[in-house]
């Protein structure tokens, strides 16, 4: 008795698990979720062709080389703007320049030694306002961009996109150069624009600091604007407005 006992007791504890064991639930195959991949949108969101010549009259020689190109299209921006823009801009890389330039209006610093045009021919003022170190920006400040503001109003939006697509292939490599070999660099202008459009216009005088040796907007919110903003602050407020329309002119003709 004792031995079967044992007996019984041992194999209880061996299939103690099977007997316990809850019945299986049968395993129903799920169908495989199918996702299907959108296909990613190639090519530039604003697509522009080059400018080809249409009229016998006016045949278009091949464009020169990028690292050649400074006195072709020199002439190109004279025939526009007129013989003073020569006196303004830099005799060396015009187009890397003008690329790296506007690729950097949106930051927060654009290095002087990229920039298209030279040192203004006149000085920035301020205005000392207090005894405790707060100035105004001088509107003779705004006079030094007179010539500059004057060249880009009176030119031809037609005639300077017609320019842009003409040129616009040396633009496209000086931008794949610069960093951006899957980038569209008219993409990056129209972004461009659209950043400058958004410079807010404070009323007249606009009040500044010098907590070191520059200059600094003494509203926070206007000095943590991109270079590009605060260059049209320094401007004035009737000198952006304009260069604000034409920036508009320019993106209905190179937008798509």
């Amino acid at each position: 008795m004792v031995a079967l006992a044992a007996g019984l007791a041992g194999a209880l504890w061996y299939f103690w698990d099977d007997l316990l064991a809850l019945p299986e639930e049968p395993i129903i195959a799920q169908p495989e979720l199918i996702v299907e991949e959108v296909p990613t949108e190639t090519g530039p969101l604003h697509p522009i062709e080059p400018s080809v010549s249409t009229s016998p009259e006016r045949n278009l020689v091949p464009l020169p080389p990028l690292d050649d190109s400074d006195s072709y299209f020199l002439l190109s921006l004279i025939e526009i703007f007129g013989p003073d823009v020569g006196h303004v801009l830099v005799s060396e890389a015009l187009i890397d320049n003008f690329v790296a330039t506007i690729d950097n209006l949106t930051r927060s610093h654009v290095a002087e030694k990229i920039r298209p045009v030279g040192r203004l021919t006149k000085s920035f003022v301020a205005d000392i306002a207090d005894s405790k170190g707060a100035y105004y920006l001088n509107p003779e400040s705004y006079e030094r961009f007179n010539l500059l503001v004057s060249l880009v109003v009176t030119a031809d939006p037609e005639v300077v996109t017609e320019t842009y697509r003409r040129y616009y292939p040396l633009f496209q490599e000086s931008y794949q150069r610069l960093g951006y070999p899957n980038a569209y660099f008219n993409d990056r202008v129209v972004e461009v624009i659209d950043h400058l459009l958004l410079t807010p216009e404070p009323d007249d005088p606009i009040r500044l600091v010098r907590p070191h040796v520059l200059y600094e907007f003494a509203d926070a919110e206007l000095e943590a604007l991109s270079s590009g903003q605060k260059l049209l602050l320094r401007m004035g407020s009737e000198h952006t407005q304009e260069i604000k329309q034409v920036l508009r002119e320019f993106r209905e003709l190179i937008a798509k």
